[in-house]
């Protein structure tokens, strides 16, 4: 069998859920995602341009991975990061903002905006202090948990906390839909995984049958090959910077802590090789603090 593309890479998650023809595929996972009930289950969406109108330096960097619309008017984004680059929260409002306000038009009334849900899908922990792998956030009054409108709708998908769940098993795709649309992306390096998916494709689940063909078939395709490796080479350089960057932060946060706790033991009349010893900064080094 080919090996299959990582859809946790952007390029190819959005191949699958997010290409025209593939509408079925899509609404087959937010009803997982948005839990509706059955009467009010996604029969179909549409698929919209996933630029954002370029007013500004942020939005020419900014494209949706999958943005649609629902049936009722709802916009809905899908965005998959790889690398924490720790501005999520500012990150999916910031794009929140733009799918809700780019609905009103010229002569529109406030009261036909339609409601609009985020979703992120995150290869790291992202929100450490809960165990829950799907979190989903909406506008509540505080002390009263009253809540002021179902216009905004945040929801966090962290794939490592799932895997634990499942390695656990406390998680079961043959169960939870949600679950096996999730573990789908973690497949293509999980023979275990793409097995236990295979079977319930086969034997229950026709639309996992189409995304899996579908995931089979843009895998073998040398055109979203070559767009694919050139992205997964971009994430990687991306991930490496991100290392170097948080590494040099963390050095000179040691570096700053040190120079404070020497500036303390100066004004304490401490002398500079006592403070050198207990610090590691040279005699030079402590002089030009004395002097500062």
């Amino acid at each position: 069998m080919t090996k299959r593309l990582d859809l946790r890479v952007d390029f190819a998650f959005k191949s699958l859920f997010g290409t025209h023809g593939n509408e079925s595929i899509l609404a087959a996972f937010l009803n997982a995602a948005l839990r509706f009930p059955d009467e009010k289950k996604i029969q179909t969406v549409q698929l919209l341009d996933p630029h954002f109108n370029k007013e500004n330096q942020e939005d020419k960097r900014s494209i949706l991975d999958v943005h649609a619309q629902l049936e009722d008017g709802s916009r809905v984004n899908i965005e998959i990061q790889l690398n924490n680059k720790h501005d999520m929260e500012k990150r999916t409002l910031y794009y929140w903002s733009k799918m809700y306000s780019s609905q009103m038009k010229e002569g529109m009334d406030y009261g036909e905006l339609c409601k609009t849900i985020t979703i992120n899908i995150v290869n790291f922990r992202y929100l450490s202090h809960i165990t829950n792998y799907h979190s989903a956030f909406q506008l509540y009054e505080r002390e009263q948990k009253l809540l002021l409108t179902d216009m905004l709708e945040i929801h966090f998908m962290e794939l490592p906390k799932l895997l634990i769940k499942w390695r656990n098993r406390e998680v079961d795709p043959r169960e939870d839909q949600l679950v096996r649309w999730l573990l789908l992306l973690e497949a293509s390096e999980d023979e275990e995984i793409t097995q236990v998916l295979e079977e319930i494709a086969m034997q229950e689940d026709q639309i996992l049958k189409k995304a899996i063909d579908e995931w089979e078939r843009v895998s073998q395709d040398p055109e979203v090959l070559l767009a694919y490796e050139a992205r997964r080479k971009a994430l990687l350089d991306e991930k490496s910077a991100l290392k170097r960057a948080e590494k040099k932060g963390k050095q000179e946060g040691r570096e700053e802590a040190i120079k404070t706790m020497a500036i303390g033991m100066i004004q304490e009349g401490i002398a500079s090789n006592v403070i050198s010893k207990l610090t590691g900064l040279t005699i030079e080094e402590i002089e030009k603090l004395r002097h500062q």
